[in-house]
């Protein structure tokens, strides 16, 4: 099982601590490190200053948007930046939710979110292997562009830039049954975004069809603390954000997944208080036994006995989160 750092995203600033933790992530033997975006910074621009600092780690997005580019612009970035660091690049791709999608990018929230994944991955792929003109004709995506308003004039292109690796791998966040079964068929790793080792039913029967080679990273907050109470702490807040915030109160796709996973009345109140202003209650409303089987903390010799549950299951890399650099090192010790 190999170890990842997910950095996530920047809140106000740029966090000044992401590229230490990335430095010493590689000094450790990590074996990759991954950026995010939300609304605010992108994932793209931050990967690219740890790829000129580094030598070996290789180099995701967990996740990169969809809305936020076409996929000929994704495959562009990285088909960049896999030439800048030599052939490091790892792109994970997420659709997001109505929330982000329509009230940060001004796009209409696809009705058919499954169909507008596939689409998007289908021409991502045609633009990295760069075996022809990128075409296309599908409900979401056309190439060249062949809607009522468009000019005519559009000529199928292939990238100027050559691929350093045409196979470069595409990984996909996804959260429900019915999407984490089509990941499985049409890109080359999930990037679960809570993963319980003891819960695997909650993504349906998709992952015993799993194909060699297939990347499952989840990404897994840790911490190597004394109190555990005091360490789950942050993780609380963070699913309290998400499932409270991140989304909207008829459809959020993370409080759907919690409610799989057992915890179908706490997401409700959880998405009650963080709708009324209630922000603290709705991070204490989260269960501690919820934020505990997702995540690596407590003190050294717990998160050893807990690492065997993880490695009992398809997880294939663990990208850790919210970690310090004593974290980072105890995680290489006890999976090495």
């Amino acid at each position: 099982m190999r170890l990842g750092l997910a950095l996530g995203y920047w809140g106000r600033g740029p966090d000044p601590r992401h590229l230490e933790l990335a430095l010493a992530a590689e000094r450790l033997g990590y074996d990759s490190v991954w950026t995010a975006e939300a609304w605010g910074s992108d994932a793209f621009t931050p990967l690219t200053w740890i790829a000129a600092r580094t030598r070996r780690i290789r180099l995701g997005t967990a996740v990169a948007q969809m809305a936020a580019r076409s996929p000929t612009a994704t495959a562009m970035h990285a088909l960049t930046l896999d030439h800048l660091s030599g052939g490091r690049m790892l792109l994970g791709l997420g659709l997001s939710g109505p929330q982000v999608v329509e009230g940060w990018y001004g796009r209409p929230f696809p009705r058919s979110p499954l169909t507008a994944t596939r689409e998007y991955v289908a021409v991502v792929r045609q633009a990295l292997r760069r075996a022809g003109p990128v075409e296309f004709e599908g409900r979401f995506h056309s190439h060249p562009y062949a809607g009522p308003d468009g000019t005519g004039l559009g000529k199928p292109l292939k990238p100027i830039l050559h691929p350093a690796r045409p196979d470069l791998p595409v990984l996909l966040g996804a959260e429900g049954p019915k999407n984490v079964a089509q990941t499985v068929r049409i890109a080359d790793g999930w990037l679960p975004l809570y993963w319980s080792p003891t819960r695997p039913e909650a993504y349906g029967d998709a992952l015993a069809a799993i194909p060699p080679g297939f990347m499952v990273a989840p990404l897994v907050p840790a911490a190597v603390c004394d109190d555990l109470a005091e360490g789950l702490l942050p993780v609380k807040a963070m699913l309290g954000f998400y499932v409270g915030g991140m989304g909207h109160g008829r459809r959020n796709f993370h409080a759907d997944l919690m409610a799989r996973m057992g915890y179908g009345d706490e997401a409700r109140r959880v998405q009650e208080l963080f709708a009324s202003g209630r922000r603290t209650d709705a991070v204490n409303a989260v269960p501690d036994a919820f934020a505990d089987e997702i995540s690596l903390v407590g003190p050294r010799e717990r998160i050893a006995e807990r690492l065997v549950l993880w490695r009992a299951g398809p997880v294939t890399d663990l990208l850790v989160t919210g970690v310090d650099e004593r974290t980072l090192r105890v995680l290489a010790e006890l999976t090495s």
